[in-house]
């Protein structure tokens, strides 16, 4: 249960605020430290742009890999980038199990399921100039301190982390901060975006589909398949915007680049003019997708129709073999009247195609 809330908590914040403006580029590195969670590594370092997963490091491979092919040509800017990331890599995961086991004895915690988390990342915006970072911790799916960049100063959410504020608030730690946030971070994201812009540039639609589990479940709108990430899914009943009984997920990532994002409609009466809507940054026109129940896919709808497919497939060998019984039947009556031969002719030219 732990787990899962710290996931969504940094879910929630990895989603930055929903601005639909193609000049507004991100840089964020998402690091899970975690112990005794089966199959999963103990640390976990994922870099993104503007959302798009670019690069990957775990504990368990041991390996600093691209996950975009248009990565590669950071080494024309930097030809050492590799072997220096993946060393930076190496080295801050023993800084973060060091951490992890501080704030394990913070909060007097030795054993268990336990997460701790690091999200840092910078903005720029390429028509103002304007740049501007986070780093926040979270401990157990809790906010546990966070560095704010305004005032240069660390925020502790937690009494526990007042030690750990005091020791960061050191002039040399908040320079080498300023100095990353204002300069290294914006500088690698530029030459990123620089490099991906065919990729971070296009726009690719969604797919749309209504899914019910159940008659009583509620609608789900599911958009997938569509890039960029700033996009906005809502209800409308009657051509007006729904809020009350409709709850949205965050926007996620697929494996491919592009992103997904659902939203639920409970409503006690689904006969009125429900619709959902989709808005795609860059794009003018939204796409809108009836509710009507004949394209509705539910279990349900799902189950009578592998039924049907069932019935079907069952019905046609039975045909079948009343047909080849209904022929044999008329073989052996004609055989016996002596006209064996002559139907046997007649089935030959019937069913023998010419050479």
């Amino acid at each position: 249960m732990k787990t899962r809330m710290f996931l969504h908590l940094f879910a929630f914040l990895s989603c930055s605020p929903l601005v639909i403006n193609a000049v507004f580029h991100t840089l964020e590195f998402i690091i899970t430290a975690s112990s005794q969670i089966p199959n999963f590594p103990e640390y976990l370092s994922v870099a993104y742009v503007d959302g798009v997963p670019i690069t990957h490091y775990d504990s368990m491979s041991g390996k600093f890999s691209p996950k975009q092919d248009w990565v590669n040509k950071i080494t024309t800017q930097d030809p050492h980038y590799w072997r220096r990331d993946k060393g930076i890599c190496i080295g801050y995961q023993q800084v973060t199990k060091n951490d992890f086991e501080t704030v394990n004895e913070l909060f007097n915690q030795s054993g268990g399921v336990h997460t701790f988390q690091v999200m840092s990342g910078c903005s720029w915006d390429d028509e103002t100039g304007e740049i501007d970072g986070w780093r926040h911790y979270a401990y157990d799916g809790e906010n546990f301190i966070s560095l704010d960049l305004k005032q240069w100063r660390w925020l502790a959410f937690k009494p526990q982390a007042l030690v750990t504020k005091h020791k960061w608030e050191e002039q040399f730690v908040i320079q080498f901060y300023k100095d990353y946030y204002t300069q290294t971070c914006p500088e690698y994201l530029k030459a990123h975006v620089s490099n991906g812009k065919d990729f971070l540039t296009r726009t690719v639609l969604p797919r749309l589909s209504l899914l019910q589990k159940r008659s009583w479940s509620p609608v789900t709108c599911h958009a997938t398949g569509f890039y960029p990430r700033d996009a906005i899914l809502f209800w409308k009943k009657d051509g007006q915007k729904v809020s009350k009984g409709v709850e949205r997920e965050d926007t996620l990532p697929n494996h491919d680049g592009t992103f997904q994002v659902a939203a639920h409609l409970r409503a006690a009466d689904l006969s009125a003019r429900y619709e959902c809507v989709f808005q795609l940054a860059g794009v003018p026109d939204d796409i809108v997708v009836p509710l009507d129940h004949r394209v509705l896919l539910s279990n349900e709808r799902i189950q009578a129709e592998e039924r049907r497919k069932m019935a079907l497939a069952v019905a046609v060998p039975l045909a079948v073999l009343v047909v080849a019984v209904v022929i044999v039947a008329a073989i052996v009556y004609k055989w016996r009247k002596g006209e064996g031969r002559l139907l046997f002719q007649s089935l030959a030219t019937n069913f023998i195609p010419d050479k």
